[in-house]
């Protein structure tokens, strides 16, 4: 009975859908679909935000829901991660912006880039 029971757990668990929908390395999540098309953006989270604010390592952005990290659609602040590329983004642009999770286990912006 032991021996049946680990087997139907793990794959309850693989098939569940938040483990189903975190992004891969690839930039794709398990399921196959693409998480944006800017270049040199293959890793993490991608959403579309408004940037709002830009204000030293501090970005504030106004997002919809991010359904990959169970997030909402709102207004927040967001640190940008060690190296993070913001280009030339200015409040009132639209973004796409790449989320990793920090050292401090919180999402920050690894990258932005300007909507196309």
């Amino acid at each position: 009975m032991r021996s049946f029971i680990l087997p139907a757990l793990l794959a309850a668990v693989l098939a569940s859908p938040g483990f189903a929908t975190e992004p891969a390395q690839d930039g794709k999540s398990h399921d196959g679909a693409s998480h944006g098309t800017h270049a040199g953006m293959t890793e993490g989270v991608h959403a579309e935000a408004r940037i709002n604010a830009i204000a030293g390592d501090t970005v504030n952005v106004t997002h919809g829901p991010i359904p990959q990290i169970g997030w909402p659609a709102m207004t927040m602040d967001l640190k940008l991660l060690e190296g993070a590329d913001t280009g030339d983004l200015q409040p009132g642009d639209a973004a796409v912006m790449m989320l990793e999770k920090g050292p401090d286990g919180l999402y920050g912006i690894r990258a932005l880039e300007k909507a196309e």
